[in-house]
């Protein structure tokens, strides 16, 4: 990618962590991108998705900017929605090694057809806590 003039940062595949500071505690983060673009494989047109990403960490957390500067890597690059979206979760839960994750990805309409494509990863370990309920 080239460098812009003025632009600070550049797209980069490197997720960077840091260390969970409840890590005790099974809690969850959600994080809403509402930018991501790719192309498509087959005609090289640009394809735009909101992802919702929400996981239950374990000893790291995954860092907001490196997090979107990885996104970017995917602005020129042909991949189809189901094979993007499993990518993504692969390469953060290789990071993260989270107990639990969650990718959402709303692609925009293409051809009349909107496409949402859900991947799940859970730690071999984990139970999920009850659902609590309250009034």
């Amino acid at each position: 990618m080239e460098h812009l003039p003025g632009m600070s940062t550049q797209a980069s595949d490197q997720l960077e962590t840091f260390d969970n500071p409840q890590p005790e505690r099974d809690y969850t983060i959600r994080i809403d991108i509402p930018e991501f673009t790719c192309l498509c494989p087959k005609t090289g047109q640009p394809d735009f998705a909101t992802l919702q990403l929400e996981y239950i960490p374990a000893a790291k957390c995954v860092e907001l900017k490196a997090l979107k500067l990885y996104m970017w890597t995917f602005r020129e690059r042909g991949a189809f929605h189901e094979a993007v979206t499993n990518e993504i979760l692969n390469h953060i839960v290789t990071v993260t090694q989270p107990k639990f994750m969650r990718l959402r990805a709303n692609f925009n309409v293409r051809g009349g057809i909107y496409t949402t494509v859900i991947v799940e990863h859970k730690a071999a370990d984990w139970q999920a806590p009850q659902l609590v309920t309250l009034p």
